[in-house]
């Protein structure tokens, strides 16, 4: 009946979809009967549930209400890692799936999720326009503006340390440090103090002694205690061991206005390490690690020793040590040649200027998957533990790159344990016997003794209701959200969640949950081969809204919407590849308007220009050359094609694109810093100026063509106002935005990950 259901041609716009679902076209996605599946675990968990008798009459027909609440559990495989969920959705999860399928293949599948949700509701009609530096009015993907959720609530949890007694946590976007007096033994141990912040609920960011700004590591002796206050460049030091609340640090290192490697220069710290004798810090612009003989004394005292690994320390992140050596884990390090992430190991602690490294590891398991750079820390008998993406264990420090751990724990992708969620954020601490792991951003794990099992799970967490609950899913944090409204409806992609969030009406509350959620890579709670691969299956850089219609691409895919998906229907075209004969590479952008369908290929370095919906069988009207074309944006009137490595966007228009109308450039270097998302609607002009957390607004898109400044900046107090911060008027690396006629969305990416949304002041 799919064909039969679609909308009559005249209704339309710009275009309609095929009727053939034949080879070459594109492929229509039909939800799967959960009571025909050959799955025996499905089968049993159902027939325990409802009983043989309704199992078996649900071959047939929709369950009711009742029996749709009782078959819950049984229908969400990764429930507890998605959070609430409101069975009584048209049919709670839906969507097909592959019972058959291995772990080494995930289905493609669109899972669909309806949280239980309320919010208050936008009311619309707005006027006026922006001002400079106003506040934003609400953030989605976060509790609120100023307000963590509590002492247990984390957002991208890090940098571990402990004494042997306390452990100390660094929470890095809520701009605090945790303390547990005695290291956690139970999942609800809210810790003792917090430092940065003057309590446990806020998490404004400042330059005070007693303020943070995204703190990554920390690192004691049981009576100093150092802190890379990251966004601020500087490392706080405490000489005795914090006893309150919001304490201010003794000492404040800093120093240095550029990217030049020099002992006095301080630049985006990310690690340190002390054991109340030396300090080790990683200047992670400067790309140098610097190294204190003895222990400062005073403010901006310099260092004694300056590593650069012979010039191959590019990205210096998480630094280990147990007094004897050091190990320094680097994103972009250059030891190989090349530009590669790895760690460098030094097995005699530096004491000289310049020290060469001994070497250089890519991964523990010479597989170059398990450890894109490693950290960790030493146990008292002299152990090893280190965190790539699985957890690594040497019976002693490595003497070589082919120096093998003893034990690897590789998670479901090969050995069936436990999956980290790895990432940049993630750090070891052993405190006696148990071990604490920080996964990517939003829990700790526990082990109550050292590992001995590739298979071990860890025993509990802190931050989740639930050891296998992602608990950014669970509060739905996005990464990465990439916003569009009609005025509305508000929707947001992301690439880095594979998923789909969507407000069936505007928000207009902070913290509020949506309606409906698409995820483009679903797994079990113990499935975790399904997690490490959903970056193969469907990653949405952009999408698109007109009328009806609604567009996600990324990849080398392209869904098509043609009625919104506002009810967890599933898209009418599924293209995998490409279209007709448009090959995809690498799809960053889509676009929509009254006339043309629009998409950007990055790597092609073209934009594709179709009239109407893209179905196989007409080609593009016409090819715009634009080297490496990220998002997309069409008003009708004008086509921005952003550029994120031209630091600006081509501006086209949409009247001459057939005939070959040049485009007008805006922006460039020195104006924007890696802008990610420039967006026209209704004659006006937005640039999310990433790398400088602002984003610039023109009233008249005229304006901006013949290169006058923006008549706005959101975000930043002026042009020169670029630091990044989580607050109603700062923002943290803003990437794309989308303006309905009432309001502005504009979503941050990857250090953070809100969305906020401003409205004219009238």
């Amino acid at each position: 009946m799919g064909p039969c259901m679609r909308p009559a041609q005249d209704d339309m716009t710009p275009g309609s979809p095929p009727e053939s679902n034949g080879d070459d076209g594109p492929s229509t996605i039909e939800p799967a009967n959960p009571f025909t599946s050959t799955d025996p675990d499905l089968r049993d968990c159902l027939v325990a549930a409802l009983g043989q008798e309704t199992y078996n009459e649900l071959a047939t027909r929709q369950p009711g209400p009742q029996e749709q609440q009782a078959m819950g559990p049984c229908m969400r495989p990764a429930q507890d890692d998605i959070g609430p969920s409101d069975t009584g959705g048209p049919e709670g999860p839906v969507g097909p799936t592959d019972q058959n399928s291995g772990q080494d293949q995930p289905p493609e599948t669109i899972t669909v999720t309806y949280p239980s949700t309320s919010y208050s509701v936008a009311p619309g009609g707005t006027s006026g326009f922006f001002t400079t530096a106003q506040n934003a009015d609400i953030t989605l993907s976060a509790v609120g503006f100023n307000d963590t959720g509590g002492p247990l609530r984390f957002n991208r949890a890090s940098g571990l340390t402990t004494d042997g007694t306390r452990l100390v946590m660094t929470d890095v976007f809520n701009n605090r440090v945790l303390i547990w007096n005695t290291a956690p033994t139970h999942p609800n141990q809210v810790p003792d103090l917090v430092l940065g912040q003057p309590n446990f609920t806020t998490n404004e960011p400042g330059t005070g002694r007693n303020q943070l700004n995204w703190p990554l590591s920390a690192s004691t002796d049981g009576t100093r205690l150092a802190v890379t206050d990251t966004n601020n460049d500087r490392i706080l030091i405490w000489t005795e061991f914090p006893t309150s609340n919001a304490e201010p640090a003794d000492i404040i290192l800093s120093g240095g206005t550029n990217t030049n490697s020099s002992k006095s220069n301080i630049q985006w710290p990310w690690g340190v390490w002390t054991d109340g004798n030396k300090l080790a810090v990683t200047s992670t612009r400067s790309a140098s690690v610097l190294i204190w003989n003895s222990f400062p004394t005073y403010d901006g005292q310099p260092a004694d020793l300056l590593l650069t690994g012979s010039g191959h320390i590019g990205t210096p992140r998480q630094i280990t040590s147990d007094g004897n050596s050091l190990i320094v884990g680097d994103h972009n390090a250059t030891a190989g040649g090349g530009s590669q992430a790895g760690t460098f190991f030094w097995t005699s602690f530096p004491t000289t200027d310049q020290q060469p490294y001994d070497f250089f590891m890519v991964d523990p398991l010479g597989e170059e998957q398990t450890a894109p750079w490693l950290r960790g820390a030493f146990t008292d008998d002299d152990r090893l533990l280190m965190m790539g993406n699985t957890l690594h264990i040497w019976d002693g420090l490595p003497e070589s790159p082919a120096d093998r751990p003893s034990l690897s724990n590789l998670g479901q992708r090969n050995a069936g344990g436990y999956d980290f969620r790895w990432g940049d954020y993630s750090t070891v601490a052993v405190v006696g016997s148990r071990v604490y792991i920080t996964t990517n951003g939003s829990t700790l794990v526990v082990y109550d003794s050292i590992p001995t099992s590739s298979t071990q799970a860890p025993d509990f967490v802190l931050g989740a209701t639930d050891l296998y609950v992602d608990a950014n899913i669970e509060n739905f944090v996005m990464s990465n959200p990439v916003p569009v409204s009609n005025g509305t409806s508000l929707f947001a992609s992301s690439d880095f969640d594979n998923r789909l969030f969507v407000w069936r009406n505007l928000p207009d509350e902070s913290g509020a949950a949506p309606d409906v959620v698409y995820h483009f890579c679903w797994y079990s709670n113990e499935d975790a081969a399904r997690r490490h691969q959903c970056g193969d299956i469907f990653g949405a850089w952009d999408n698109a809204l007109h009328g009806e219609l609604f567009a996600l691409a990324g990849g080398t895919r392209l869904l098509i919407w043609t009625e919104l998906p506002l009810e967890g229907n599933l898209p009418a075209y599924d293209f995998k590849e490409g279209v007709g004969s448009v090959q995809f590479d690498e799809l960053t952008g889509v676009a929509m308007d009254d006339r043309y369908f629009y998409v950007a290929d990055k790597r092609a370095s073209v934009v594709y220009v179709w009239a109407g919906i893209p179905d196989g069988t007409h080609e593009p009207v016409a090819t715009l050359a634009v080297n490496q074309p990220t998002r997309l944006s069409s008003d009708g009137t004008w086509l921005a094609v952003n550029s994120t490595m031209g630091n600006g966007a081509q501006i086209f228009r949409v009247d001459e694109i057939a005939t070959s109308g040049a485009p007008t450039a805006v922006g460039g270097g020195g104006i924007f810093n890696l802008p990610e998302g420039t967006t026209v609607d209704g004659g006006h002009l937005f640039v999310a100026d990433t790398g400088n957390n602002q984003v610039h607004v023109w009233e008249d898109v005229a304006d901006a063509l013949v290169g006058r400044s923006a008549d706005v900046i959101l975000g930043a107090s002026g042009p020169s106002d670029t630091q990044p911060e989580i607050t109603r008027n700062q923002m943290f690396w803003p990437a794309a935005a989308s303006f309905d006629g009432d309001y502005l969305w504009v979503g941050e990416r990857k250090f953070s990950g809100r969305l906020v949304r401003f409205s004219p002041t009238g």
